[in-house]
């Protein structure tokens, strides 16, 4: 029987409505994609064309698979599909249909059996349309990030479908869906799958579901818990498990030893981030079909794997992060010659014979990971290097390896281009040197390729140009020379270069012919103007151009790049205007930083309502004139920096109604007039860094913004570092510490500064300041303040460094301030004080230039009291009025090792090298951390 015309004209119609996709993700394991409507012709048999499954007695299309066809461009609500009423199996997954909605009309497709849009894009709100298909006997809508489901759609889908057998809803958004719902689920389900989805709440008891082969309620952002019963009553009844999954479900009251009543035909058990504690029960490992065992990330998991008689069908086991006693010897081994995954990162090794591993010739993943191994790859994988060769030849089905945060050095073997089916490779934080070996031309299969942080130099191998299915390349922090490879732009799938801090010198390349989404170039020398070829990449979400030698204005095609979400050209020598449209081309763009360069005229008068800006830098330019009142339409702004400028305007007071605002940097312009302070009781209310220094700035200290600086009275906060922890980038801002500018790469939110030195603000210090309780730096230096430095600065328990030198201030200095232990620098230098000094604690660290020009002063380090008054009074050898913060650097760094402010980027570095973070940022260069792997 002939295909039926009118559906022979449909399908060719619906091929119509799409284009090719240059790029499709694809899981591993899945064949490669490849156009299955490229043969569809008009005038021959639609039943034999690819994809296509016919009912062979009425020629009605039954069946529409489509799957991995690098179709590309969104389905609306006419398109041809939804008029073959017939189709009973409909799969389009694996494409990219641009991130549009599923439109209802899925929903008239009644006689659906099968439906599968997995993989493809879709974003919205699934449709309650998709309920109407009450036939379904398998649903998978799974991997469409943008998706979510509302509590009523679920509710109709449970009630509505209860046909169904199979449905995997993972990555979809149910946040709003409340787990007590999947008591209703069909109890002919046998694959229930919600990885993922975001649900919140105790997993209650679905022990009806007895015919589920498969569960899974993994990495709901460690939002589900399961309580002890619970969980026992489910191992009982779900007789027929084969495969189990609850990684990072709360089962931190779970005992091990329930895990001993799971069903006999279990095959998989993953139980990743658990928080499991205690000992593992020995004979789970022993199940004679147990396949895959996945314990990763619970830290007080214990127990001891057996010597002997393992479980021969055992393809894959995962023990990273847990406290099992690995020995890496041939008892080891030998129990393990079927493993085709192996995950042992950050383990309790015992005995690590690493040249053992080229044993597992089944091996296709290994992953070992921040071990701290050390040494050259072939002395630590095989006693000689021939052997080595050997070993790394013996492992022919590798497809992922991950060596990344060890000790590793030397050169990578040339031998490791012998893996011809390598997948993933991520030998990145290490300490590898050399050049990259040219042999890794041979890795044609390879899209993911990660040498960053090492030290490789010489230039980049164009050969990596030939690595055509590459999605993602990071060769940042290394020290790469020369040019951008111009063999890059034959990688027509990739989506994210990474080669940020090297030494690369030329111009940027071209990419027009690349559909990136990722560009970061940061923290090297690279000059010319920015290529028109990168304006014109539409898919673009992250560019980061900062800190090389660029040149020439910023071309207005930068607001076609709509999808950006971090647009970074700071620290370069760009000048003209920028674009007004950089205000409101994109909703998405959270960050953006154009510091640091020679752009001259004003701030953009264009910001949008609409837009999700987090973060807008313009420090260190020539920008003059007002400040627009637009950015008040940037609700979610939580960093605003426009200092160093040449902006000519009173203080911006609706800045105030920002209800995200936490740091304000205005220093360094032409501000001038009064800070009137507060017209609400929610004015800057979240603000912790308010820096107004070195303006013209007049009147009384702004006392009603000090009531209102509620994030400056907590210090019970959360220590986190603020930035965009999707994409690695780390807000920044700076802090002048006399005449220094320290760039602090990494912000705290425990960092808490107030500085409006340098002004011209009169009167008395308010008392208020004193309720600031998680203040760390306070500096009022070099305005015409008077009166008495008030006791209520006692309050502020957390302060680190107190400048209120080259004031006009009277009177004693309080001995109440004696109780501020952290008290690291303290600066009262060029006022009129007078009496002796307060004696103890940090005031007994402090030296003469903390106190000159206070001929009244006495005291310890200055000249002894007599009847509380000083001596003899002694005029200053050297006059340092001009330091606005006037301490040297010794007691700062001094300082360090306690405190908040001069710590503040304390990290991996940091332990690693026993220096502040800061002083490796200027000395040694800026550096940027790797994407984190999230596990699956």
């Amino acid at each position: 029987m002939l295909c039926q015309r009118d559906q022979s004209l449909a399908l060719l119609q619906f091929k119509e409505t799409f284009s090719i996709a240059k790029a499709v993700f694809v899981p591993p394991y899945y064949p490669k994609p490849y156009l299955k409507t490229r043969y569809w012709k008009e005038g021959t048999d639609c039943c034999w064309w690819d994809g296509i499954t016919c009912d062979m007695e009425t020629g009605n299309v039954i069946g529409l698979h489509l799957s991995n066809s690098l179709l590309y461009g969104p389905i609306y609500s006419n398109n041809p599909l939804f008029s073959l009423r017939h189709l009973r199996k409909l799969d389009l997954s694996l494409n990219d249909f641009n991130h549009s909605r599923i439109v209802p009309q899925f929903g008239q497709l009644f006689k659906l059996t099968h439906l599968n849009l997995s993989y493809s894009g879709f974003v919205g709100q699934i449709p309650s349309e998709i309920t109407y298909l009450s036939g379904l006997l398998s649903l998978d809508l799974s991997w469409n990030y943008g998706l979510t489901s509302e509590t009523t759609i679920f509710t109709k889908l449970v009630q509505n479908l209860t046909q169904l057998r199979e449905l995997d809803l993972s990555f979809v958004n149910m946040s709003e869906v409340a787990p007590s719902s999947l008591m209703n689920l069909s109890s002919s389900l046998t694959s229930l799958k919600l990885h993922s989805c975001e649900m919140q709440g105790k997993i209650p008891d679905i022990s009806r579901l007895s015919k589920l082969v498969s569960l899974d309620l993994s990495w709901n952002y460690g939002g589900l818990t399961i309580e002890p019963m619970v969980f026992d009553k489910l191992v009982r009844n779900l007789t027929k498990i084969r495969d189990l999954a609850f990684g990072d479900v709360n089962m931190s009251m779970v005992e091990p030893s329930s895990l001993t009543n799971i069903s006999s035909h279990l095959s998989s058990l993953r139980l990743g981030i658990c928080e499991l504690k205690g000992k593992f029960p020995d004979n789970i490992i022993q199940r004679t079909n147990l396949q895959l065992l996945d314990l990763f990330g619970n830290e007080d998991l214990n127990g001891s794997l057996p010597r002997h008689n393992w479980n021969n069908s055992l393809r894959s086991l995962s023990l990273s992060f847990t406290q099992f006693p690995i020995y890496l010897d041939y008892d080891f081994i030998s129990n393990l010659k079927s493993l085709e995954t192996l995950e042992l990162s950050s383990c309790n090794f015992r005995v690590s014979n690493l040249k053992l591993l080229g044993k597992l010739t089944r091996l296709i993943l290994l992953d070992i990971n921040s071990n701290n191994f050390n040494g050259q790859i072939p002395s630590s994988l095989g006693s000689f290097k021939r052997g080595q060769i050997q070993i790394l030849r013996s492992l022919k089905r590798l497809s992922y390896l991950y060596l990344f945060n060890n000790n590793f050095s030397g050169q990578i073997p040339s031998s490791l281009g012998s893996l011809k089916r390598l997948f993933y490779l991520d030998l990145s934080n290490n300490n590898f040197s050399g050049q990259i070996p040219s042999s890794l031309e041979s890795l044609k299969r390879l899209p993911y390729l990660d040498l960053s942080n090492n030290n490789f130099s010489g230039q980049i191998p164009s050969s990596l140009g030939s690595l055509k299915r590459l999605f993602y390349l990071h060769l940042s922090n290394n020290n790469f020379s020369g040019g951008i490879p111009s063999s890059f732009k034959n990688l027509k799938q990739l989506y994210t270069l990474g080669l940020q801090n090297n030494q690369l010198t030329g111009r940027l390349g071209p990419f027009q012919d690349n559909p990136l989404r990722y560009i970061d170039l940061s923290n090297n020398m690279l000059h010319g103007s920015i290529p028109s070829s990168i304006l014109k990449l539409a898919d673009l979400n992250v560019l980061i151009l900062s800190s090389n030698k660029l040149i020439g204005e910023v071309s207005s095609a930068v607001c076609k790049l709509n999808s950006l979400q971090i647009l970074d050209l700071s620290n370069n020598s760009l000048n003209g205007f920028i674009p007004q449209c950089l205000g409101n081309f994109s909703n998405d763009l959270s960050v953006l930083h154009l510091g640091m360069n020679n752009f001259q005229g004003t701030i953009p008068e264009t910001f949008s309502a609409r837009g999700s800006l987090r973060y807008l830098n313009f420090n260190g330019n020539q920008l003059q004139r007002r400040i627009p009142l637009s950015i008040s339409n940037c609700r979610n702004l939580e960093i605003l920096d426009l200092g160093n400028n040449n902006i000519d305007d009173s203080f911006p007071h609706f800045l105030e109604t920002l209800p995200e605002l936490q740091i304000l940097i205005l220093k360094s312009n032409k501000l001038h007039g009064f800070v009137k302070g507060s017209s609400t009781n929610y004015s800057f209310s979240k603000l912790r860094m308010f820096d107004l220094s070195d303006n013209m700035l007049s009147g009384p200290l702004p006392s009603g913004y000090f009531n209102n600086f509620k994030a400056m009275m907590n210090f019970d906060v959360k220590m986190e570092y603020m930035g965009q922890p999707n994409y690695s980038y780390d807000y920044s801002v700076s802090l002048t510490l006399k005449g220094v500018v320290i760039e602090l790469v990494r912000i705290q939110t425990l960092l808490t500064t107030i500085d409006l030195s340098g002004n011209k603000f009169t009167g008395e210090i308010p008392q208020s300041i004193g309720k600031l309780k998680a203040l760390k730096l306070l500096n009022l230096s070099h305005n015409q303040l008077t009166g008495n430095i008030q006791p209520s600065l006692r309050e502020l328990s957390n302060l680190e460094s107190l400048d209120l030198s080259s004031n006009s201030l009277v009177g004693r200095i309080p001995m109440q301030l004696t109780d501020l232990t952290f008290l690291q620098v303290f600066r009262v230098s060029d006022n009129r004080l007078e009496g002796p000094i307060p004696e103890g604690k940090q005031f007994n660290t402090f030296d003469t230039s903390s106190y000159e020009g206070n001929l009244g002063l006495c005291g310890f380090p200055l000249e002894k009291c007599n009847n509380g008054e000083r001596q003899k009074p002694e005029i200053s050898k050297e006059d340092d009025s001009n330091s606005k913060f006037g301490f040297g650097w010794q007691p700062v760094v001094a300082g360090y090792g306690c405190g908040v402010i001069f710590g503040i980027a304390m990290g991996y570095r940091v332990f690693k090298t026993r220096k502040p973070i800061w002083f490796v940022r200027i000395f040694e260069g800026r550096r940027r951390p790797k994407p984190k792997r999230f596990k699956n």
